[in-house]
């Protein structure tokens, strides 16, 4: 168990050991693939400003102030986004197209993952393991999932501008129990901590386990809290967890 680090649950550690989990939740942005870098957000903003033809100091600003409305379900589309943006920046109307095109393109890049996570989601789904994403994401990446490599793998995906909420609200963990139709005490939920999403599991009744953000310490990360609980190094990690959860 060299690889897997197990503290305890300041909720858990008196309680009689756990029946093992039949489900997994997961986290997507620094769980299963990269968080964006401060770097490579402002990279995206310039190339907003070049469709739109303005300055990247104003698309930047944009696309911060409009961070909640893309991830709470008051934009429900892609098109939405792109015409929300363009109204924010004051931009051309006739930029909306092609800044609708950017934005897809960009989520169908920011969805590619690497080849020994993908290993690890179909060790877990041979192993019998039920596997659902639970994310605060905005309508571009929620219409790119489908067709990403990662979609496959899962049984369930439960996005916050599907849901019109974001973490650590209830009805997001309601969402992908109901989904998954398994018990919460027989469901594990691995993420890297931002949005209080771990403690808001634990309420939920599932256990939790917070991974060491993909990508590095350097990718944004929004409501994030301290962990005293358990922790592995990667969502690689998780066959073995499960492996050993009767040993603990």
């Amino acid at each position: 168990m060299s690889d897997v680090s197990l503290g305890t649950s300041l909720h858990r550690s008196s309680a009689a050991p756990a029946p093992r989990p039949i489900a997994v939740v997961l986290d997507l942005f620094g769980t299963l693939v990269a968080a964006p870098s401060t770097v490579e957000r402002r990279a995206a903003a310039a190339q907003f400003a070049e469709t739109m033809g303005i300055s990247s100091s104003v698309a930047e600003s944009a696309l911060s102030g409009s961070w909640r409305a893309r991830h709470d379900g008051q934009l429900r589309s892609t098109a939405e986004v792109a015409a929300h943006l363009v109204a924010r920046c004051d931009a051309p109307a006739s930029s909306v197209d092609e800044l609708e095109r950017v934005l897809a393109q960009l989520a169908c890049d920011r969805l590619q993952a690497d080849a020994t996570l993908l290993r690890a989601l179909k060790e877990l789904r041979q192993g019998g393991i039920r596997l659902a994403v639970l994310s605060d994401a905005s309508p571009d990446i929620a219409e790119a999932w489908s067709r990403s490599e990662l979609a496959p793998h899962f049984d369930a995906a439960v996005f916050s501008c599907r849901v019109d909420a974001m973490k650590p609200a209830p009805q997001l963990f309601d969402a992908v129990l109901g989904a998954l139709d398994v018990a919460p005490e027989r469901v594990l939920y691995c993420g890297d901590g931002g949005g209080d999403e771990l403690a808001g599991a634990e309420r939920a009744g599932m256990h939790a386990v917070r991974v060491e953000r993909r990508g590095g310490p350097h990718g944004l990360a929004f409501g994030e809290t301290a962990w005293p609980g358990r922790a592995i190094p990667a969502v690689e990690a998780i066959p073995s967890l499960l492996s050993t959860w009767r040993e603990r």
